[in-house]
């Protein structure tokens, strides 16, 4: 693919393997191949490590992340799991939001807790909000778990954002999707692999080995969710795509 931006004719000129393709540059679509490769680029350059929130590194993109907020206004869970903790900034991010609300705590899974991360999680004020579980998300003693910290009636959210290879991603979908209420999501982040299979720091397997084929093939056999991005709150573009690492991602419980 060769992209040839013309500030001066206002064109943005896509040739994909001699099949060529003239937008006008200041259009939706434009923007959105652009995008494209503004993501792809990014990813590369690791821009998703150059962020933080209240103190703690948060590996995300802000768009997904100002995304994230929207939808946990408008879900309100009573309780948000999120598999892979690493820094801890996405708890503390959740956190921040569920004080913000006054409604909602965090249950944080990882195979791993290193001790200063443990360490700066436990101490950092948003603390209070969060339980740290250290074991695999899908061994069946750590799922118990997770379950056991659930009460009856409450509203579940679940973000899977550990070990993104389909097997795992699929696994986690299949052991807290029960979970999900009705109405709210589980979250199958960094899909966006299948689509830098091909840069520099990409593996060649992803092109099927991602959380968004897990997730496509998971409401294959799960008519009771399906795979749907949440309504933008506020829109006064023409724009209907998101930036994101999380294509595909949001599956919703009818």
């Amino acid at each position: 693919m060769k992209l040839t931006l013309d500030t001066e004719a206002n064109t943005l000129t896509l040739d994909d393997a001699g099949q060529i393709k003239t937008l006008e540059l200041y259009s939706t679509d434009a923007f959105e191949a652009i995008s494209r490769h503004w993501v792809r680029i990014g990813w590369n350059q690791k821009y998703q490590y150059t962020f933080s929130w209240m103190g703690r590194p948060v590996i995300q993109l802000p768009e997904d992340m100002i995304r994230m907020q929207e939808v946990i206004f408008q879900v309100k869970p009573d309780v948000i799991i999120e598999t892979g903790v690493a820094h801890g900034g996405s708890l503390i991010f959740y956190s921040s939001l569920c004080k913000a609300m006054e409604k909602g705590r965090i249950i944080g899974i990882d195979i791993e807790i290193r001790p200063h991360n443990r360490a700066a999680i436990e101490a950092h004020p948003l603390n209070d909000r969060i339980t740290l579980i250290e074991g695999s998300s899908t061994a069946t003693d750590i799922v118990a778990q997770v379950k056991s910290l659930v009460k009856p009636g409450e509203i579940v959210l679940v973000i899977l954002d550990s070990n993104h290879t389909y097997a795992h991603v699929y696994d986690e979908l299949e052991a807290y999707a029960e979970l999900v209420t009705p109405g709210s999501y589980i979250v199958a982040t960094d899909g966006i692999m299948f689509d830098l299979a091909d840069v520099p720091r990409g593996v060649p397997g992803w092109v099927t080995d991602n959380p968004t084929f897990a997730a496509r093939d998971f409401v294959a056999k799960h008519p009771e969710f399906v795979i749907e991005q949440p309504a933008w709150p506020f829109n006064e573009s023409d724009l209907e795509q998101n930036i994101t690492h999380w294509p595909g991602a949001w599956l919703k419980r009818k």
